[in-house]
C-alpha cells in the first residue's frame, strides 16, 4: 500500500492556493501483494524404503508464472514450450547437463526468467553446487537477458566460485568487469576476492587488494583479516600472519575462534610446533573456547613433536560425554597416523574400528592411513585386504592407495608382486606420481634387483617425472645392500649430470654403501665433500661413520667423529652411543664405555638392546661377569628383553669369570622368554658343560642341535666334538659325528682333525686309520702331519704287532693318495728299528 499527496499545480500567475483549498490524500493499493514465501527454503525429504535410503534435499520456488506480470503471462501461456519451474528444478536439470550441452536451451524455457528477482537466488543455487562450467554458461546467459542488472551480490558470488575452483585470473577479470558495470565493490567482494588469492596462497595480493580496500574508503572485516591471515598461513608464513593479527587488533577488530585455529594453522604450516603448542596456552586464557578444529591442530603438532601421551590424553578428553567439541573424522585419522609411526598396527586398527563403531564414516584419508601402517611394516597380507575392503565401500583407490599396497609387498619381498600392483594401477587409469616410482625403486632395490630399479629410473624420465633426491638415495642405499661397487659410482654421477643436488639422506645412503662394500676411503672422502657443500650431517651420518670405522678395527678414528658431533652440537642417538660404547670396549676403555653409557641415560635416552648388548660385550672384554649380570638384571628390570645376541655375550663373560654354572640358567631362561638360541649360544653352553662335566645337559643340548645342524658353524661343531674327545667318550663323538655327515653339512679337513686328534688320544688307532680311509673317499686328501702322528703313535705307544700292522697300513694308504704324499717332503714317516720295536716289548 502506497500513500500519495496530491497538491493542486500552480496557475500560471503561480499564485498561492486559497487557505480553504483541501489537500487531496489519495491511498493506492497494489493489484497483488508481495508473496514472502517466493525464496523461502522448502525442506523435502525422499526415503526408498525398498533401498533402505533417504535424502534430504532444499526446495526454493522463485517467482512462478502465476507471479509475473500480465504481458509475460500472456506471452508464455500460449507456448507449450514453455515450463513453470522453480529455481531449484532449473538448476537440477542444469547440472544433469554435460557442460558441453546446451544450457541455454533449459533456461529459454522458464518462464522465470523474466523475473530479475530469481537471477541472484538462481546463480547462488548454482554456485552452492560448484560446478564452474555450468555456473560461468548461467552467468553468460543471465547478461544477455533485457531484464538483467549488475549487481554486486551476483559478481560476488561467482567470484567465490572461482575462487574454490581456484581460477585466480578469472576472478580478478570479474573484479574489474562489475566496475565497467558501474557495480561498487563492497566488503563481501573484496573479501571474496582475497580469499580467491589467499586459496592459491598469493598473500602479497591480498596485501595489495586490502590496500585497494582502504583507499576506497571501505573498512576491513573480520572476515577480511582472517581470509588474509590465512593466505599468509597457507604458505607457512607465520611471521607475518602474526603482524595481520596484530594489525587486526590494533583498528578494533578482535580476532575470534577462526582466526586463532587460522593462526595456530599457519604454525604448524611453518613447522613452528613448539610455537603453536604455546599459542594454544595462550588462547586458553581468553574467552574463546575452542573447536574440534582447534584441537585437531593441537593433536598433529603433538604428534609432530612425539608428545604421543599427551595426543592421547586431548582425544580421550574430547570423547567425553560433557566434551563441547567431539572428534570427528580428522581426529581419528590423526591418532591412526600417529600410531602408524609408532608402528603400533594393532592399536592403529583399534582406532578405526572405533570410528566406525561411533557412527562416522571413513573416507579415503583413513583407509590410506590403515593401509600405510601395514605397508610400514611390510604386512602385505592384511594390507591386500584393507585395499580391497575400501573398494568394497565404494572408495575408488587413488594413488596414494596404490602407493601404500606397492609399498607392502616391496617391504615383504615380493617385487614381483609390486610390480603387479604397478601395473594395475595404470590399467585403472590412476597415473603414478614420483612417491609412487620412488617406491617401486625400494622394492627393487631392497630385494637386490639393481639392475631394475636403475631401469625404472629411465622409465620414470621417459614418463616424464623428473628423478628427485630420493630417487638417487633409494638406489645408493640399494647399491650398498647389493655390494655393487662401480654402481655407486655412477649413481652419483647420474646425479650430478642432472643437477641434483644430494641432501643429507642422500649422503648417508651413498657413505654407507660405501662402508658395505668396504670403500672406506671413498666413504670418508664423501663425507668431506659433504662438509665442503655445507650439507650438515645428523646423527645417522656419524653413526654410519664410527660403525664402519670400527669394522676396519680403526676405533681411535672411529673416536674422532665423536668430537666433530659436539663441536657442531648435533645430539647423540641411541645408535651413535652404542657404537661409541664398542669402539671403546674394543679397546680396552671400559671405564670410557661406562661413561658413554651413564651418558645415554642422562640425556634422556633409555637404553634399548643393542646399547645393553654393547655394553655386556664391554663387561665380557674385561671379565667382569658380575657388572654383565648387573646389565641383565638392569634389562629386565626396564622392560627389554635380551636378544640372542646379547645372551650369548652374557654366557661368553660367564665362562671367562670361571662361572659355567650360571651360563646353563641363562639357557634355562632364554627357553623360559623362547629366546632364539643361535650358533654362539650353543658353544658357549659346550663349553660350559665341558667345564663342569655335566654330559646330560650336554646330551640335550646336542638333542636341541639336531634340529638346526646344516645352520651350526664349523667352529661350533668341532668344539662339540672336542668336548666329547677330550673325556674319553669316543662312542658318543663319533656318532654325533656321522650325525653330522647324514645332515648334510659340509665337513672339511679341521673336523676330522679334530676327530684324528681325540682317537689317537684314546688309542684308537684303527678308527683312526678307517677315517682316513673316510677322507679318501669324500675327496678330501689327509695331511702328512695326519700320517706322521699315526706313524709316531705306532713307535710310542703301538707295541711291535701294532707297529707292523700301521706300517702296513700307512704303506696301502701312501699307494691309494698317490704322488702328492709320496713326494711330501712334509711325509718322512722314520723306520721302527730292531732296537726300537725290543724296548717297546
Amino acid at each position: 500500500m502506497a500513500t500519495v499527496n496530491h497538491h493542486p499545480p500552480f496557475f500560471a500567475g503561480h499564485r498561492k492556493p486559497h487557505r480553504h483549498s483541501k489537500i487531496v490524500i489519495l491511498k493506492i493499493y497494489c493489484s497483488k501483494p508481495k508473496n514472502a514465501d517466493l525464496f523461502k527454503e522448502n525442506k523435502q525429504a525422499r526415503v526408498d524404503y525398498d533401498a533402505g535410503t533417504h535424502k534430504l534435499s532444499t526446495g526454493i520456488s522463485g517467482i512462478r508464472k502465476s507471479d509475473l506480470p500480465k504481458r509475460h503471462r500472456l506471452r508464455i501461456e500460449g507456448d507449450r514450450f514453455q515450463k513453470d519451474w522453480s529455481v531449484s528444478e532449473v538448476v537440477e536439470r542444469i547440472i544433469e547437463l554435460n557442460h558441453w550441452e546446451d544450457v541455454e536451451g533449459v533456461l529459454n524455457r522458464w518462464a522465470g526468467r523474466f523475473a530479475r528477482k530469481n537471477f541472484p537466488v538462481l546463480i547462488r543455487e548454482i554456485t552452492n553446487v560448484g560446478s564452474i562450467e555450468h555456473g560461468t554458461q548461467v552467468f553468460n546467459w543471465m547478461k544477455n537477458q533485457k531484464n538483467y542488472c549488475a549487481r554486486n551480490d551476483i559478481y560476488t558470488m561467482m567470484i567465490r566460485l572461482y575462487a574454490r575452483h581456484n581460477r585466480i585470473d578469472q576472478a580478478r577479470g570479474l573484479f574489474f568487469e562489475m566496475q565497467k558495470w558501474r557495480c561498487k565493490p563492497d566488503v563481501e567482494t573484496y573479501n571474496a576476492l582475497i580469499n580467491a588469492h589467499g586459496r592459491a596462497g598469493q598473500w602479497r595480493w591480498g596485501m595489495n587488494i586490502m590496500d585497494d580496500m582502504l583507499r576506497a574508503a571501505i573498512p576491513p572485516s573480520r572476515t577480511t583479516y582472517n581470509n588474509l591471515i590465512n593466505a599468509c598461513g597457507s604458505r607457512g608464513n607465520w611471521r607475518e600472519a602474526l603482524k595481520l593479527s596484530k594489525q587486526m587488533t590494533d583498528n578494533g577488530v578482535g580476532p575470534d575462534l577462526v582466526t586463532h585455529n587460522i593462526i595456530l594453522s599457519a604454525y604448524k604450516t611453518g613447522l613452528q610446533y613448539s610455537k603453536a603448542l604455546a599459542y594454544f596456552e595462550l588462547m586458553k586464557g581468553t574467552k574463546v573456547r575452542p573447536d574440534t578444529t582447534t584441537l585437531n591442530i593441537v593433536i598433529d603438532c603433538l604428534v609432530k613433536l612425539q608428545k604421543h601421551d599427551e595426543a592421547i590424553e586431548i582425544f580421550n578428553l574430547m570423547r567425553g560425554k560433557r566434551s563441547e567439541s567431539q572428534p570427528d573424522i580428522v581426529t581419528y585419522t590423526s591418532i591412526m597416523h600417529m600410531y602408524s609411526i609408532c608402528r603400533q598396527v594393532e592399536n592403529c586398527r583399534a582406532v578405526f574400528n572405533t570410528l566406525v563403531a561411533e557412527g562416522l564414516k571413513p573416507n579415503i584419508v583413513s583407509y590410506n592411513t590403515l593401509l600405510g601402517a601395514y605397508a610400514s611394516l611390510g604386512l602385505s597380507g592384511p594390507a591386500s585386504s584393507i585395499f580391497n575392503e575400501m573398494k568394497e565401500r565404494g572408495f575408488r583407490p587413488d594413488v596414494v592407495s596404490y602407493t601404500c599396497l606397492l609399498n607392502a609387498f616391496g617391504r615383504s619381498q615380493q617385487p614381483e608382486k609390486a610390480k603387479e600392483i604397478f601395473s594395475m594401477m595404470r590399467k585403472d587409469n590412476c597415473k603414478p606420481n614420483l612417491v609412487t616410482y620412488n617406491a617401486l625403486i625400494d622394492a627393487y632395490g631392497s630385494n637386490g634387483l639393481l639392475a631394475e630399479a636403475v631401469e625404472l629410473l629411465r622409465e620414470m624420465e621417459q614418463a616424464g617425472l623428473e628423478p628427485n633426491v630420493v630417487s638417487i638415495g633409494t638406489l645408493l642405499a640399494a647399491c650398498g645392500r647389493s655390494c655393487e661397487k662401480v654402481k655407486i659410482d655412477s649413481v652419483l654421477k647420474a646425479a650430478k649430470l642432472r643437477g641434483i643436488e644430494l641432501n643429507t639422506i642422500a649422503y648417508n645412503s651413498a657413505i654407507g654403501s660405501y662402508m658395505n662394500v668396504g670403500e672406506y676411503d671413498k666413504g670418508l672422502a664423501l663425507y668431506r665433500r659433504m662438509r665442503k657443500k655445507r650439507v650438515k650431517p645428523d646423527c645417522v651420518t656419524y653413526n654410519v661413520l664410527i660403525s664402519g670405522f670400527c669394522k676396519m678395527s680403526k676405533y681411535a678414528e672411529a673416536l674422532e667423529f665423536l668430537v666433530e658431533m659436539r663441536d657442531l652440537k648435533i645430539p647423540f642417538s641411541r645408535e651413535v652411543y652404542s657404537s661409541a660404547i664398542c669402539a671403546y670396549s674394543k679397546q680396552g676403555q671400559l671405564a670410557e664405555a661406562e661413561s658413554m653409557f651413564n651418558m645415554m641415560k642422562t640425556d634422556g635416552l633409555s637404553p634399548d638392546v643393542i646399547a645393553y648388548t654393547a655394553m655386556l660385550h664391554a663387561y665380557s672384554s674385561a671379565e667382569h661377569w658380575e657388572k654383565a649380570f648387573t646389565v641383565i638384571q638392569e634389562m629386565e628390570l626396564n622392560g627389554v628383553q635380551p636378544d640372542s645376541v646379547a645372551c650369548a655375550a652374557l654366557m661368553r663373560t660367564f665362562n671367562r669369570g670361571s662361572q659355567p654354572g650360571k651360563v646353563l640358567l641363562l639357557a634355562e631362561f632364554m627357553r623360559d622368554k623362547k629366546i632364539l638360541f643361535i650358533d654362539a649360544v650353543f658353544f658357549e653352553m659346550v663349553s660350559a658343560c665341558s667345564i663342569v662335566r655335566d654330559w646330560k645337559t650336554l646330551t640335550d643340548v646336542i638333542q636341541m642341535m639336531e634340529t638346526s645342524l646344516s645352520r651350526i658353524s664349523a667352529g661350533t661343531l668341532n668344539h662339540l666334538l672336542h668336548s666329547f674327545g677330550k673325556v674319553g667318550k669316543i662312542d658318543t663323538m663319533m656318532k654325533l659325528f656321522l650325525k653330522i655327515v647324514a645332515s648334510g653339512v659340509h665337513v672339511d679337513s679341521t673336523t676330522y682333525a679334530v676327530l684324528l686328534k681325540s682317537l689317537l688320544a684314546a688309542g684308537h688307532w684303527r678308527k683312526y686309520i678307517e677315517v682316513i680311509q673316510w677322507m679318501e673317499d669324500a675327496g678330501i686328501p689327509p695331511s702328512a702331519h695326519m700320517y706322521n702322528s699315526l706313524m709316531s703313535y705306532a713307535q710310542t705307544s703301538g707295541g711291535a704287532e701294532n707297529a707292523a700292522v700301521i706300517r702296513e697300513r700307512i704303506e696301502s694308504l701312501k699307494r691309494k693318495s698317490g704322488p702328492s704324499i709320496l713326494k711330501s717332503k712334509e711325509f718322512d714317516p722314520p723306520l721302527p728299528t730292531n732296537t726300537t720295536m725290543s724296548s717297546t716289548n
